[in-house]
C-alpha cells in the first residue's frame, strides 16, 4: 500500500465492529487446546503425504498443504468439524485503526461460535538457523504484528506455528530470547509472561503473553484499550 493511502480510516473500523464490545471474550483453554491438537494432527498428517515439501518447501508450500489438510478435517474429526468453519489462507484483515486494509496472516481460523470479523489469526514461521530463520525473525515478524496491532487486535489470543529444521525447541530458543527482550526498558515485544508449557509433554506448545501498544478507535464507545494478548506457539518439528 502505498505511503499516502496509509491514514486510519474510522468508517471502516465502525462497519467492522458494530454491535460488538471489543476485545471479544477469551476463547477457553479448552478449546484452543482442541485447536493446537488439530494443527498437530493436520501437520503430522501432511508430513507423511508430503515428506519432501514440509522438510524442505518454503512457508507458504506448507502452510498451503495446512490449510487444505485442516479444511479436509472439518469433514471427518467429529469434534473439529464442531469447532471450526472453515480455514483460510493469507485472508486479508484490516489492521486496528483501518490504516492498512490488506493485511493477510497466515491462518484464519473460523471458529462456529465466534464473530465471523474477528477469526483465530495463525502465523507461521520457518526456524531455521542455517537458512538465517531465527527466532529473532519469528518475533519480529510475528509477535510484534500483534503487539502492535497488525493482526488479531480484536482477540485475545492468538497462535503461531513454527516449523522446525534445525532442532530448535521453545525452552532452548524462543523463552531465552523472550526473556532477554523483557529485561528491557521498557520490555521488547511487551513481554508480560514467558511461555508457559500447555497441554501434553509429547509435543512443544505454550502460551505467553504480550501487551499491546495501540488504542481502538475512539469510535468504539466506552473502549479505548485491547489489553493483553496471549499467543500460543505450537513448534512443530
Amino acid at each position: 500500500m502505498r505511503a499516502a493511502s496509509i491514514r486510519p480510516r474510522p468508517d471502516q473500523i465502525a462497519e467492522l465492529t458494530r454491535g460488538l464490545r471489543l476485545p471479544l471474550p477469551e476463547i477457553s483453554s479448552l478449546h484452543l487446546n482442541i485447536i493446537a491438537e488439530g494443527l498437530l494432527q493436520a501437520f503430522a498428517d501432511i508430513r507423511a503425504q508430503a515428506p519432501v515439501t514440509v522438510a524442505s518447501g518454503t512457508e507458504a508450500e506448507v502452510t498451503a498443504l495446512l490449510e487444505a489438510r485442516l479444511n479436509a478435517m472439518i469433514e471427518v474429526e467429529p469434534l473439529w468439524g464442531q469447532l471450526v468453519l472453515c480455514v483460510a489462507r493469507r485472508k486479508e484483515s484490516v489492521s486496528f485503526d483501518g490504516s492498512h486494509l490488506e493485511k493477510r496472516p497466515d491462518l484464519s481460523i473460523y471458529l462456529s461460535n465466534r464473530n465471523r470479523s474477528f477469526p483465530l489469526i495463525t502465523e507461521a514461521k520457518i526456524i531455521d538457523s542455517a537458512a538465517s530463520k531465527t527466532e529473532s525473525l519469528y518475533c519480529d515478524n510475528g509477535i510484534r504484528r500483534f503487539v502492535e496491532g497488525e493482526y488479531a487486535w480484536g482477540n485475545r489470543e492468538a497462535f503461531m506455528i513454527a516449523y522446525i529444521r534445525d532442532g530448535s525447541s521453545i525452552g532452548t530458543k524462543l523463552t531465552p530470547f523472550l526473556s532477554n527482550a523483557g529485561s528491557r526498558s521498557p520490555p521488547g515485544y511487551l513481554v508480560e509472561t514467558l511461555p508457559v508449557a500447555k497441554g501434553s509433554e509429547s509435543y512443544d506448545l505454550a502460551s505467553s503473553t504480550h501487551g499491546r501498544n495501540f488504542l481502538y478507535s475512539s469510535g468504539l464507545k466506552d473502549i479505548s484499550e485491547p489489553g493483553s494478548i496471549s499467543i500460543w506457539h505450537l513448534w512443530l518439528p
